[in-house]
């Protein structure tokens, strides 16, 4: 035989030169859930090794995670007091905006803080926007999503991201930043974001979950990879910094349409049952954990994604998983 591929696959020298996807630490962007409590911290069930953390906690975590080259994260907050307008997630002295600028203060530039901007859990309903008669209203739930993005964009956030899916949401957002005079806080779209059955540990560690109804009627319908991708194409045309598909695993080729109908950067959301099916196999010795947590980062990349959102990332790295 005169061709034999093989040939480049010999030896772990010749692999790691001609391999044609490579993951770095920068690519990852870690999540955090905040508890009110400064001091507070409690375990996730569904989400072995992840933590609610109140803002002391979060702090030594974050420290310590920068020594490892994970220097992005991205900020949920959990809230008591809820009620049908999303008040405390308006608050500037929320416990998102207080984590904010105590990060800001503590690390600068050396850390990216972004924040997640939706109603969802800070809502007594557990929907994304203003529900009148059991419908969520998109136009009048606009305002209080920008009034959120502006809480975080003052604080000191570096980039704000709804995960709402209301239409024109990203217009209002960076209408309303500009008018703040906040032109370098960078928008971070989640633009293509599936009601998906991958999202069940995310509700109970945020405390998210809708109390009636689903979201069907506003995130996408996991059969459409057209209107899929047109969602983030609007987002762009509205001024969005970056784009987002969520979830990633299921929706490899959403990720490389995506890549392909854009410039913009691109961003993967490994989302929680992801992260949950893998830890539950592992911890029953079915799977090799290092090995496909690194195919299935590598994957999301591969398909197209410049960062990935992972609940992984400070394992990988403290393991050495990605090497």
């Amino acid at each position: 035989m005169r061709i034999r591929p093989r040939r480049l696959r010999r030896t772990p020298l010749l692999r790691e030169a001609l391999a044609e996807t490579r993951f770095a630490p920068a690519r990852l962007v870690q999540p955090h859930f905040l508890l009110p409590d400064d001091n507070a911290r409690s375990a996730i069930a569904s989400m072995p090794g992840i933590e609610r953390m109140g803002l002391e906690p979060l702090l030594a975590r974050v420290e310590a995670d920068l020594a490892l080259g994970l220097a992005s994260v991205l900020l949920f907050g959990l809230y008591e007091h809820k009620d049908a307008h999303a008040s405390a997630a308006r608050d500037p002295e929320g416990v998102v905006p207080r984590a904010v600028r105590e990060l800001k203060r503590r690390f600068g530039d050396d850390l990216v803080v972004a924040t997640d901007v939706c109603l969802c859990a800070s809502t007594d309903h557990g929907h994304c926007g203003v529900l009148e008669q059991g419908y969520v209203q998109n136009d009048p739930s606009l305002p209080l999503l920008a009034e959120m993005a502006l809480a975080h964009a003052r604080a000191g956030a570096d980039i704000v991201a709804p995960s709402d899916m209301m239409d024109g949401r990203v217009a209002v957002l960076r209408d309303a930043l500009e008018r703040e005079g906040l032109h370098e806080t960078a928008l971070l779209s989640y633009s293509t974001k599936f009601a998906s059955g991958f999202y069940g540990p995310f509700r109970e560690a945020a405390d998210s979950a809708p109390k009636s109804g689903d979201r069907r009627s506003y995130q996408l319908d996991p059969r459409n990879a057209r209107a899929a991708r047109r969602e983030s194409e609007l987002d762009e045309a509205e001024g969005a910094d970056m784009l987002m598909v969520k979830p990633a695993l299921a929706y490899l080729d959403v990720i490389a349409a995506v890549r392909a109908a854009t410039s913009l950067p691109l961003v993967a959301y490994n989302v929680s049952g992801e992260y949950s099916m893998v830890k539950a196999a592992a911890e029953r010795g079915w799977i090799d954990e290092a090995a496909v947590v690194r195919e299935i980062l590598l994957g999301m990349t591969r398909a197209g994604a410049d960062l990935v959102i992972s609940y992984h990332g400070r394992e990988a790295l403290e393991k050495g998983w990605l090497t």
